[in-house]
């Protein structure tokens, strides 16, 4: 095994889902990516001012998020340093990040006993659950359904969450403070850890418990899966790593290690296990390959060309393979964005191409000049043939629903520009009368639609079935007279 001093205590270890599967280990105030073999961070995020917690990978390797002590989670690209995204909302240490399978929402849970779900794109807070009465300390997505996920809290239950319900829709009691949570790639079992037992339930049979496993001395507090899932790993308080077949739920194996295990985490080719302990020491281990038995084979003797140099060297577990990367040819919109040409960036979304076959990449284009605050003054300053060009798209595009919310401010701020020049062109007030007919007829088809609904709801009360109604009347001496009344129909 490989031993790695790190800062503080490692709370969380997670591999990359790509090759070179690169490992992230969250340990202090820092986030450093590990390469397989190396025994140095091949990169360091360092930008927070207290603790760390839970960096996690998206499933494309391209994207880390990452909680901490402060409250705040922050989303980077592993080719950067600066983070990409920030998103505030919980008051207290987030513990718990993880990505959705759709790759656009991450969830959260903090000491505030809140689960929220964020919008990436956007940086806005989705919804947000309250409904556990402890710390969240653990979680995991569903990789079957995108808008499920999983937290677990230190009140002794598990939660499963739909991100298009208002609130939970299973609770599972776990019986100790929860410590870890895991769904099988399947999505129908779930497994929790704390205290010192690690329980395996049925999500689809409503939370049913299907077996109670009691192997440690100490709290578990990790829990791992192979890449197959036949074997189910659990690390624990009591130094021990121990290995489950999940056909038997028996223990096949374990290891020993030298402290308390607070974090694990296998490779997903199973080649490496990593193991990270409370007093800041990183252990890697990397299986032994197969020997093959060559002796049984005869072997050919060699053609002269293979003494070539060079030619029989093999790379060896510790060497570096240097690969000429693939270049990602970026559109041309993109590279004036990250080149912080706003105005040029508009100009490349609207050639006739783009605005005619994909109008949603000019509106998203428009979209994100304004959330950076540069739309105005990308807009303004253009001629006349630019604004008619633009005018043209706007009251072309504004009717249709996907594009509304964004071309409505476009309209507004264009207006507002260039309001000073009306009647200076006759193509733009052409322009401009058109965008006002088209929105007048919007407001009108608007108006004729709520008639419709209002003739509707008409209707549907006047279907209301009509009952006999009786009444109770003349109560005396003990006898009631009861009076039917009919309606004339």
């Amino acid at each position: 095994p490989v031993q790695i001093k790190e800062f503080g205590a490692i709370n969380k270890i997670d591999f990359s889902p790509v090759p070179p599967y690169n490992y992230a280990v969250t340990a202090s105030s820092r986030i450093h990516i590990y390469g397989r073999y190396s025994q140095e961070p091949i990169k360091t995020f360092s930008r927070f001012r207290d603790a760390a917690y839970c960096a996690t990978y998206r499933d494309d390797g391209r994207l880390l998020a990452a909680g901490s002590e402060e409250g705040g989670i922050r989303l980077f690209d592993i080719s950067g340093k600066a983070p990409l995204r920030q998103f505030e909302g919980h008051t207290k240490p987030v513990h718990v990040v993880g990505f959705l399978s759709d790759k656009y929402r991450i969830f959260s849970g903090g000491d505030d006993y809140s689960s929220n779900l964020w919008d990436i794109p956007s940086a806005t807070e989705i919804i947000s659950y309250s409904e556990h009465t402890d710390y969240v300390r653990c979680g995991c997505a569903s990789k079957v359904n995108a808008d499920v996920f999983i937290t677990g809290s230190y009140d002794h239950t598990v939660k499963l969450f739909d991100a298009r319900t208002k609130s939970s829709v299973m609770t599972i009691e776990h019986g100790h403070p929860v410590e870890s949570v895991l769904l099988f790639p399947s999505g129908g079992l779930l497994v929790s850890a704390g205290g010192r037992y690690v329980k395996v339930w049925d999500v689809l049979k409503g939370g049913q418990l299907l077996v109670s496993l009691k192997n440690h001395h100490k709290t578990v507090t990790c829990l791992c899966l192979n890449s197959s899932g036949q074997r189910l790993l659990s690390g624990s308080l009591d130094r021990h790593v121990k290995i489950y077949s999940t056909t038997s739920y028996k223990v096949v194996h374990s290891f020993n290690y030298a402290t308390s295990i607070l974090s694990l985490a296998l490779s997903p080719e199973d080649e490496t296990i990593v193991v990270g302990m409370t007093n800041g020491v990183l252990n890697v281990k990397h299986r032994k390959p197969e020997e093959k038995n060559e002796k049984s084979q005869k072997k050919r003797q060699p053609a002269y060309r293979t003494y070539v140099k060079g030619r029989t060297y093999m790379p060896k577990q510790e060497d570096f393979c240097v690969s000429k990367p693939v270049k990602r040819v970026l559109r041309k919109y993109d590279k004036l964005l990250r080149s912080f040409h706003s105005s040029k960036a508009l100009d490349a979304v609207l050639e006739p191409p783009i605005m005619l076959h994909t109008p949603e990449v000019t509106v998203a284009v428009m979209q994100e000049l304004h959330r950076r605050g540069t739309l105005r003054s990308a807009l303004a300053g253009r001629d006349e043939k630019q604004v008619n060009l633009l005018l043209t798209f706007v009251a072309r595009r504004v009717i249709e629903p996907r594009f509304t919310p964004v071309l409505v401010t476009v309209a507004d701020m264009i207006t507002d520009i260039y309001q000073p020049v009306v009647g200076q062109s006759a193509i733009v007030d052409k322009q401009f009368l058109k965008l006002q007919e088209a929105i007048g007829k919007e407001i009108d088809y608007q108006e004729e639609l709520l008639e419709v609904l209002g003739m509707m709801d008409t209707l549907f009360a006047t279907f209301t079935k009509k009952r006999d109604t009786c009444l109770e009347e003349n109560k005396s001496n003990g006898l009631t007279e009861i009076i039917k009344t009919n309606r004339n129909y």
